[in-house]
């Protein structure tokens, strides 16, 4: 091999497949947290261990001059202490002590999330100092190493997904460390180096302890989590486990201590559950399994849960059960009669649960006559059909517990959604029925909230009285909702107060219902559900709502947090309770994600400003100092606006795609894929040294897409709602394809300009770029809650049209 040749030639694939490894390592890291602590936790640490990327740039900074004398030593052991590092600091972290519900009071576990961040910012701060390094090495060829980046970016997002399908979590970070190992004989063949050899006998040596620490090593569950208390009960345990993109499925078996599991079943019942085998996903409580044999009497106790509300008001042959799960509700509509059910669920490994492993245990229920199961998401479902229903039920669905109140308010949920609400409603028979179940939190804020999100998808269908069309009632541990395609007729008043009667449930709302008939059984110091229903139905909704403790705006598509309750206003009052058990009242995730931006932001601040101060000592001059400010302001709007755009329109096609894991994929891999394209191609103008025209170039483009996106996307998915699903992907990936491609270009354009003018500042545009994208991810999420994901995408166009602004000019 000619070396001298090969040195000249950056080494493209060992940069893509570094990059395509690390975001796998990161999707990969957020699935791993979301098991062991939860969702928004996770999201929390990973946002701050990204922080290695901006660290790197503060790194180089100092020492960016004598590493580039040694770049193949500097980039070989970049790629050996990411690959080393990966696997193990995961391992130790999970170990660390740290309960996210002690922070308030506890200030030791701030030191134990200090100890996390460290641990896992360490693998990202080596790929992004080889990156680093490779971009400064070969400045010439920038849009190349760059478009490499992106590129090789893409593919690891798609490579990640799949390799959730076949390996258990864990095991697929063993994976990604053994792909991280083989980076470096590619690094030695493309750099030409003469050590192969010995380079391949110590990836050889070290793949084997990789193997050996990683293959089946366990995973440390928080002791808070359902699983892990469960499993501390005489008797219990995990007798089936599936593992996959959306969720780590596990099954309980305890014949010691049997659970009992009849969410809101009446007081007054006599009838016992059967056997019953727990479900859990990633951890959390999902429902049961419930033995079915011949005898329809072990059954009986489905009839005296508030969900079988509507089987007695009338008979409703065509049932539509959404997220089927273990098969209670579709238990329960046969049990009641129903002749054709619908059953829909997201996850096929907990399909195949049922319908392999357990279809002896579980009666075969998803193969009984008139049974029809569909894997899928339940809008997406209905946008493809015409199909009416006499009964479209949701029960418990994305609703964790009480015991859980606030860890899930930034879970995007697009099924309690006012647009969702409305698709149900275009799905029903004449007099027909929508019936919701949830668990009640007290004070009442989800059964209140998802009341007012009723009561505007009536309205936006033009219904000017929408109470006539409700009812709602509530146990002691659960409430239903009903929204009938027609006013509720006397009859049907009559059978939904004998219900209540017999079972001891309270009406909390219904037309004609008397404030005494509210709070008779489940008794509160006042009927605040009842209180809640009649002002959201008043004319003084508005002030109500203002009032009110938490936040009971409904939820829409485009900002689809339905159990995100905070408010400020009420901190104050909740901290002040905290020693008397008033924390279940505090909103934790919207919390975490505020102190997430505040620690992200301050840790930024530090990564950048230390740079400054030592380039300002370093190099003087006034010209110099202007620059300096200019890569700060360019490269954060970039840094920003890129991942405003990715995560705005993410939200967007989840609309069109449905399936969160098709949508991740395809979108995700899209902009990166067609990044790196336009990166590639912005080449042409580095050449033709028209860098400032290459990003006007490049901006312009970006506002033609980003606000054409925005303007004909929702019309355009819902004239294609029927297509076939590859087909929608096909699509959603040609729609972002311009967009992307212009997003490639303002990044190599500004630094190949940066380096022709003032190399040591790359190393701090690297930095700025890496603190602005964690920035950004964090930042996304708050205005989408706020303000919903357009204005996240218009901010993103600004910022856009900024950093242009900040480009220097030729004469600067």
């Amino acid at each position: 091999m000619n070396t001298d040749r090969a040195a000249c030639r950056p080494p493209l694939l060992t940069i893509a497949l570094l990059s395509a490894t690390a975001l796998g390592y990161e999707i990969l890291l957020i699935r791993l947290f979301s098991i062991i602590q939860w969702h928004h936790f996770a999201y929390m640490i990973i946002s701050l261990a990204l922080l290695g990327y901006g660290a790197s740039g503060t790194f180089l900074s100092f020492l960016q001059p004598r590493l580039l004398r040694r770049y193949p030593s500097a980039l070989l052991s970049s790629l050996a202490l990411f690959a080393l590092s990966a696997l193990p600091c995961f391992l130790l972290a999970q170990r660390i002590a740290f309960n996210p519900e002690e922070m308030l009071w506890n200030p030791r576990q701030l030191l134990w999330l200090a100890g996390m961040y460290l641990l896992l910012s360490l693998p990202f701060f080596f790929a992004a100092n080889a990156i680093a390094l490779t971009l400064a090495r070969y400045g010439a060829r920038m849009g190349r190493i760059y478009a490499a980046d992106l590129l090789g970016a893409g593919a690891g997002s798609i490579g990640v997904l799949l390799l959730m399908f076949v390996l258990a979590p864990v095991d697929g970070l063993t994976v990604l460390a053994l792909l991280g190992l083989a980076c470096l004989p590619l690094a030695v063949l493309e750099l030409g180096l003469p050590v192969l050899r010995r380079t391949l006998l110590a990836v050889g040596i070290l793949s084997a302890g990789t193997v050996w620490l990683g293959f089946g090593a366990p995973l440390q569950l928080s002791p808070y989590k359902g699983l892990s208390q469960d499993l501390r009960v005489d008797g219990a345990r995990v007798v089936a486990q599936r593992h996959g993109p959306l969720a780590l499925l596990q099954v309980v078996e305890n014949r010691v201590i049997p659970p009992r599991y009849a969410p809101g079943m009446s007081l007054n019942a006599t009838a016992v559950p059967p056997p019953q085998l727990s479900l859990y996903a990633d951890g959390n409580p999902i429902g049961v399994i419930t033995q079915a044999g011949d005898d329809p009497g072990t059954l009986a106790f489905l009839d005296q849960l508030t969900s079988s509300l509507p089987y007695h008001l009338a008979v409703p042959q065509r049932v539509l059960v959404a997220g089927a799960g273990g098969g209670m509700d579709v238990l329960q509509a046969l049990q009641a009669g129903a002749q054709s059910i619908d059953a829909v669920e997201l996850n096929p490994q907990l399909a195949d649960l049922l319908l392999e492993d357990y279809a002896a245990y579980s009666g075969d229920v998803y193969r009984r006559a008139g049974v029809q199961l569909h894997i899928g998401e339940l809008r997406g479902f209905l946008d493809g059909r015409d199909t009416r229903y006499d009964l479209i039920q949701l029960s418990l669905q994305d609703s964790p517990g009480a015991a859980s109140a606030g860890l899930f308010a930034l879970n995007e949920n697009y099924l309690y959604t006012t647009e969702a609400v409305q698709t149900y409603l275009r799905h029903l028979a004449p007099g027909g029925y929508l019936a919701i179940s949830q668990w009640i939190k007290l004070p009442p804020r989800d059964t209140l909230k998802l009341f007012a999100t009723a009561i505007d998808a009536l309205s936006a269908q033009g219904i000017g009285q929408p109470g006539g069309r409700l009812a709602l009632i509530r146990g002691w541990q659960t409430s239903t909702l009903l929204v009938k395609n027609g006013e509720f007729s006397a009859p049907e008043i009559d059978a939904l107060r004998g219900f209540c009667r017999t079972r001891a449930f309270d009406p909390a709302w219904y037309p004609g219902l008397k404030a005494a008939e509210a709070n008779h059984y489940n008794r509160l110091r006042e009927a605040y559900f009842y209180q809640g229903a009649s002002a959201l139905l008043g004319e003084d909704r508005q002030a109500f709502s203002d009032a009110y403790k938490f936040r009971l705006q409904p939820a829409s598509d485009d900002r689809p947090y339905f159990h995100n309750f905070f408010k400020w206003s009420t901190l104050d009052e909740i901290l002040a309770l905290r020693e008397q058990g008033g924390l279940p009242l505090l909103e934790t995730g919207y919390l975490v994600i505020v102190a997430t931006l505040v620690q992200a932001t301050i840790a930024s601040l530090l990564l950048i400003l230390l740079p400054l101060v030592f380039l300002k000592h370093r190099a003087g001059g006034r010209a110099h100092a202007v620059l300096r400010w200019q890569v700060v302001g360019y490269f954060s709007a970039i840094g920003l606006a890129f991942l405003f755009l990715e995560i705005g329109f993410m939200q967007k096609f989840m609309r069109f795609l449905h399936h969160p894991v098709y949508t991740a994929a395809v979108v995700l891999a899209s902009f990166l894929v067609f990044a790196g394209l336009g990166s590639a191609w912005s080449r042409r103008f580095s050449l033709a040294q028209r860098h400032r025209a290459g990003v006007l170039w490049a901006v312009a483009g970006i506002l033609l897409a980003g606000a054409g996106g925005l303007l004909a996307l929702d019309p355009l998915f819902a004239a294609l709602a029927d297509w076939r699903l590859p087909a929608r992907m096909a699509l959603s990936s040609l729609a972002i394809a311009p967009l992307a491609f212009c997003m490639g270009l303002p990044f190599p354009l500004a630094l190949g300009n940066l380096g022709a003018r003032a190399a040591d500042l790359v190393p701090l545009a690297w930095g700025v770029n890496g603190c602005a994208s964690v920035l950004s991810a964090v930042l996304a999420t708050l205005l989408g809650i706020h303000a919903g994901y357009s204005a996240v995408v218009l901010l993103a166009l600004l910022l856009y049209s900024l950093a242009f602004l900040l480009f220097p000019r030729s004469g600067d």
